[in-house]
């Protein structure tokens, strides 16, 4: 997906370039789970292996009524279902924290190994706060903890973005959706963001013209559409922002991650370019 940016549309008309490269994401649209997910049941372990694979969880939850689509459970409960994802999360990655605790722990006592020693200090943190199902992202870590808990590729330690799919009717006030107020407290619990969309309203808005979809969104109160805004969110979430570099041949977005300096962003592009950094010129 291109992540939007007024900018890089800015420069294209300054530049009228043969080519233009924005920025993206991907996004791994991944099945539903199910409850005993981390005892196998549903898509089991499928499920959870391809969640360890991505950097970081969007969680669509329902926050409309429709009596045509049926909910799983019989009724639409925005947080029994983030609870339902959220402990299945939760039991994987106790399991895992489980299997290395007493391993890591013996080489840490025995054999005073400096990263065994780090690990288990790490894991001692953890088992508690799973064992009371809560997820990783509860816990504060300094430096050298967080070095040691990306090692460790737990679930609940990704950061996430909860998305309320709301219904087309009420996309526009999302404040004044009781749905939506309950995600949000509960995201703030966890310092996870929050997104609003309806997914019915992308349905129709992807089927339309440029200067169509504009009309459109105007009509139902919203400024872009929930596939620009999620996608910003996730770019945001990822803690990753945009450099660009403009000309003739080429207007192009790079993304690099907060807090990096310009040589390192300019290695980017080329690594002769970090190696024989002179200056950025900004404008």
């Amino acid at each position: 997906v291109s992540v939007p940016d007024e900018r890089l549309d800015k420069l294209a008309e300054m530049y009228n370039p043969d080519k233009f490269t924005p920025a993206t994401l991907e996004f791994v649209d991944i099945a539903g789970l199910v409850k005993g997910a981390s005892k196998g049941e549903g898509l089991g372990n499928k499920f959870l292996g391809d969640i360890r694979e991505v950097d970081a969880i969007v969680h669509v939850v329902r926050c409309f009524e429709d009596i045509d689509i049926i909910h799983v459970d019989g009724e639409i409960n925005p947080a029994r279902d983030i609870e339902t994802i959220n402990l299945e999360l939760i039991l994987a990655d106790l399991e895992s924290v489980n299997k290395r605790y007493a391993r890591v722990e013996k080489i840490a006592r025995t054999a005073k190994d400096k990263d065994a020693v780090a690990e288990f200090n790490v894991l001692k943190k953890l088992k508690p706060v799973l064992e009371d199902g809560k997820s990783a992202r509860t816990i504060d870590f300094d430096e050298d903890e967080t070095k040691v808990l990306k090692s460790l590729f737990l679930l609940t330690s990704k950061p996430v973005l909860y998305v309320a799919n709301v219904s087309e009717d009420e996309v526009g006030e999302p404040d004044n959706i009781e749905y939506v107020k309950q995600i949000r407290e509960f995201a703030a619990t966890e310092n996870a963001e929050v997104a609003v969309i309806s997914a019915r309203v992308e349905e129709e808005i992807s089927e339309l013209e440029d200067d169509e979809k504009a009309e459109f969104l105007e009509a139902i109160g919203l400024k872009e559409s929930g596939v620009d805004m999620l996608t910003r969110a996730a770019y945001h979430l990822l803690g990753l922002a945009t450099y660009f570099t403009a000309g003739e041949k080429e207007v192009r977005a790079w993304t690099f991650k907060r807090g990096m300096k310009a040589p390192q962003m300019a290695g980017i592009i080329h690594t002769d370019f970090e190696k024989g950094f002179i200056r950025a010129v900004t404008m």
